[in-house]
């Protein structure tokens, strides 16, 4: 085998490896996440991710509608609705509805709703802090490889 199929062979088994260990972190961080934010809601109360980030984007845009909820994080209008309807059970977002638009329901967050976007808000804040760090390792024409590597990835994985 070649040196360039070599390479390649040893950047997709790390590329498998990357993918692994992130998966495993993400459930590590999630799960200490979701247990300090547990620290702000009710304990009957359950909340999992795709409902934090639904908060986060309430929060982001508020007022907003369930239709540019569910394109923003890309799930059906049906989920969506499920979602804020769970959330303003929760009291976690509150229906609001625009003057000059009597029809169309927007959401807002409530104080709880605030704390829980405030505390996402953190951990993403946390992450890149860490990521800016790891970058710290590269010079400028490595980080730009790095930069076109990802976004090639992206366009690969579209």
């Amino acid at each position: 085998m070649d040196t360039a199929n070599k390479n390649k062979t040893a950047i997709h088994e790390f590329f498998v490896q990357f993918l692994q260990q992130k998966e495993q972190y993400e459930t590590r961080i999630t799960a200490t996440y979701l247990e300090d934010i547990r620290k702000h809601i009710e304990p009957e109360f359950r909340l999992n991710m795709t409902e934090l980030h639904t908060i986060a984007c309430i929060g982001e845009q508020e007022p907003i509608n369930v239709t540019s909820i569910a394109e923003r994080i890309n799930l059906s209008k049906g989920n969506t609705s499920k979602i804020t309807n769970k959330l303003l059970k929760a009291g976690w977002v509150r229906k609001a509805q625009l003057n000059d638009n009597k029809k169309e329901v927007y959401f807002r967050l409530t104080p709880v709703g605030k704390k829980l976007f405030a505390a996402h808000d953190e951990l993403h804040t946390k992450e890149k802090q860490r990521m800016y760090e790891f970058l710290e390792r590269y010079n400028e024409s490595e980080l730009e490889f790095i930069k076109r590597l990802f976004g090639d990835m992206v366009d690969f994985y579209r």
